[in-house]
């Protein structure tokens, strides 16, 4: 997504709504942003300058001078020597302070040279007011200039809407046909993070048949854009751009920025990589400096950097978006946003530690910036650092909490630490005496929301079920657990009672998993009866096991990865079993939303006993090639849709019956509705020798997910 917090100023092309009453030099019209502390201390310079040129006339003249000095205040003014005639207007009212001539002329003046604040502070303190139209016009124009303070940085970083809240609110009640005052008002409203009521004044401007001014198009556009509305942002960024192409100032913001965002939001992230590329390529890296032999960076050419390095991002290009931020921080390392960008790509390729020092960095340039902050938060969601959370997020919603970013941020982590529900439900058929000619199971589990940010209470529920040919099998539990968590740390532990006459004892089962860092994981899981290793055949003999299952995993980035298991089953009947599995992964095909990965899997097992009701083969052996594709068919923010298919092909090797082909297929699809909610279902098969003969299996699987 586009990240938020970014706000064009406005175009020098704006026009005051005040020139239709007081025409002023185009130079004297400037509407470029003006330095922050100019807009009280320009008032006073006015009236310093202007007391200065009237000093010498205060003492010199006469007490009857008063239509003197007001002809010659009306004089200057129609000359264009507006000092000059704000001077005399000075001198006048200090000798006269209730003349409402001399206060009328002040009031004029004052709107043409700029002060358009304290021009409708004047009026509105006439005894006899001025006529609705002209009053109408000076609202209008301080509220304009209002607009224009609320695009510069806030003065007070702790409270950044008072600016746009304050354009707001001088705002009269303008005419209807009058677009530019509603220009104003829709900038003012973007800048206020009030996208909504922005869009909601475009619409109504749309609709009486207005058309927004050039200087408008690209904040509207991004207030657009906050409404995930980017089909409509579309036409409005690229009238900006075709309206004014370039190149521009430091402190005006590139609509082509947002229009390469509004792309990718729109789905067609094709020509939003092609166009921000070719704006990256036009646009110079250095701008002369004037005054200097040494050039200035462009801010713009890193803004397209950043955009281009983006949307390869949000198209699962981490890689190459983290070469070219990578490479930009290089280049300028003073920069924060880079700094930003760089931590948010390091988190999503699996790097949460890396990018929280990333993000360090970044806040000492930038300690006020929202999006810094906001990331810092989900790397702690994302290293289970969950008592940080919370303090953090209030923080920011007490500064900013009209942002979409920040209150995008509170609801997934209301998600994450609420109400959490699984549900995992697998179907098979083959006809073997192994599994059955049907066996299905099913797991449900409902967790609460987190306690004291580092406990979950959940209920859960397994049953599982075959049609073996000596009978049914099943294996009922209904039972409850406790979750921890702590940085880098999950464990759990739970009590599964038996329910119905066919399953015995209580399953007691804990686990932790360990991340001791960016690629290390560590897995550890113990059980008193192995339901997940002690198949149904065995069960409907009554045999049982402790099983403790352990693992290490080695992850070099979202790339590539290597995995050791190993398992000890000690059986009820005697029997014990050890056996490892190794797997290796690797990237091997990367492009916009669609990957290829391949790999290799080798593991073998060993029993000490053979002559039992189950399968169990002194020693087996089995190596294969994986491979997966996955592809997002769609994407519309939290909504998604997505596709997989899995494959592999080895041989499986069992002492005394030789080595034959093994085999396997899974091809499954992911919906995600919003946020919060995904569907999953999927189809496979596979075949495989058990002593010596083939069994084929069709397997069905369901899930559905709802918390975070």
């Amino acid at each position: 997504m586009r990240p938020q917090g970014h706000r064009p100023a406005p175009s020098d092309e704006r026009h005051s709504s005040s020139a239709a009453m007081y025409p002023v030099p185009p130079r004297q019209r400037d509407r470029s942003a003006p330095a922050r502390t100019g807009r009280g201390a320009g008032c006073a310079a006015l009236a310093t300058l202007a007391f200065a040129l009237g000093g010498a006339s205060l003492h010199a003249s006469p007490a009857n001078a008063r239509d003197e000095l007001l002809s010659r205040a009306r004089s200057q003014h129609e000359a264009g020597h507006r000092l000059e005639a704000l001077a005399a207007c000075e001198d006048l009212l200090l000798r006269w302070p209730a003349d409402a001539d001399a206060q009328r002329l002040r009031i004029a003046l004052l709107a043409e040279l700029g002060a358009a604040g304290r021009a409708l502070e004047l009026a509105q303190q006439l005894s006899t007011p001025l006529p609705a139209a002209e009053l109408a016009r000076l609202q209008a124009d301080a509220a304009a200039h209002q607009a224009r303070w609320a695009q510069a940085l806030p003065a007070d970083t702790r409270h950044p809407y008072v600016e746009a809240d304050r354009a707001l609110s001088v705002r009269g009640e303008s005419p209807a046909d009058d677009a530019i005052a509603a220009a104003d008002r829709m900038i003012a409203l973007a800048r206020a993070s009030r996208s909504a009521e922005a869009v909601d004044a475009y619409r109504t401007l749309s609709r009486r048949g207005g058309a927004l001014p050039a200087y408008a198009d690209a904040p509207v556009a991004d207030a657009l854009l906050q409404q995930r509305q980017p089909e409509q942002a579309i036409p409005l960024y690229e009238a900006a751009a075709q309206a004014h192409s370039g190149p521009y100032s430091e402190d005006e913001a590139d609509p082509r920025i947002g229009l390469a965002h509004a792309y990718l939001e729109a789905g067609r992230h094709r020509q939003a990589r092609q166009w921000i590329d070719g704006v990256a390529a036009r646009e110079p890296a250095w701008l002369p400096s004037p005054g200097s032999l040494r050039p200035r960076a462009n801010p713009h050419k890193t803004e397209a950097d950043l955009a281009a390095a983006l949307v390869r991002q949000e198209t699962w290009l981490y890689r190459e978006a983290w070469q070219r931020l990578h490479t930009l921080r290089a280049e300028g390392p003073a920069n924060a946003p880079v700094w930003n960008q760089l931590a948010d790509v390091e988190r999503a390729r699996g790097w949460p530690r890396r990018a929280e020092n990333t993000l360090m960095g970044a806040a000492g340039l930038d300690p006020d910036d929202t999006s810094i902050r906001l990331g810092a938060i989900e790397g702690w969601r994302d290293l289970n650092d969950f008592p940080r959370v919370e303090p953090a997020m209030r923080e920011l919603e007490a500064v900013v909490p009209r942002e979409p970013q920040v209150q995008m941020a509170r609801q997934a982590w209301d998600r994450q630490r609420g109400w959490q529900f699984d549900l995992e439900h697998d179907r098979g058929r083959g006809g073997s005496p192994n599994f059955g000619d049907a066996d299905h199971e099913t797991q449900a589990t409902l967790q609460s929301p987190l306690l004291d940010d580092r406990w979950r209470l959940y209920g859960i529920t397994r049953l599982a079920f075959a049609n073996l040919p000596e009978g049914h099998a099943q294996r009922e539990r209904l039972g409850v657990g406790l979750r921890g968590y702590a940085r880098g740390l999950e464990a759990y532990v739970q009590l599964l009672p038996a329910v119905g006459g066919a399953t015995r004892r209580t399953a007691v089962e804990a686990g932790l998993r360990w991340l001791p860092d960016d690629h290390w994981t560590y897995a550890l899981d113990w059980s008193n009866t192995g339901d997940a290793d002690v198949p149904l055949r065995a069960h409907y003999y009554g045999i049982a096991a402790h099983a403790l299952d352990a693992s290490a995993q080695w992850r070099a980035s979202e790339l590539s990865a290597i995995k050791l298991s190993a398992n000890a089953d000690r059986y009820s009947d005697g029997n014990r079993r050890y056996g490892w599995e190794a797997a290796w992964t690797q990237r091997a095909y990367t492009a916009a939303w669609f990957t290829v990965d391949g790999g290799l899997q080798a593991g073998a097992t060993r029993n000490s006993r053979s002559d039992v009701p189950y399968y169990s083969p002194s020693c087996a052996r089995w190596a294969a090639l994986t491979g997966r594709l996955e592809n997002l068919l769609y994407q519309r923010y939290e909504r998604s849709w997505s596709h997989r298919l899995e494959l592999s092909f080895g041989s499986y090797d069992e002492c005394r019956y030789g080595s034959g082909w093994m085999a396997s297929a899974h091809y499954g699809q992911r919906w995600a509705p919003r946020g919060g909610l995904a569907f999953g279902w999927g189809i496979g098969w596979n075949s495989q020798p058990y002593d010596g003969k083939r069994d084929n299996r069709v397997m069905l699987d369901l899930t559905v997910h709802w918390g975070e």
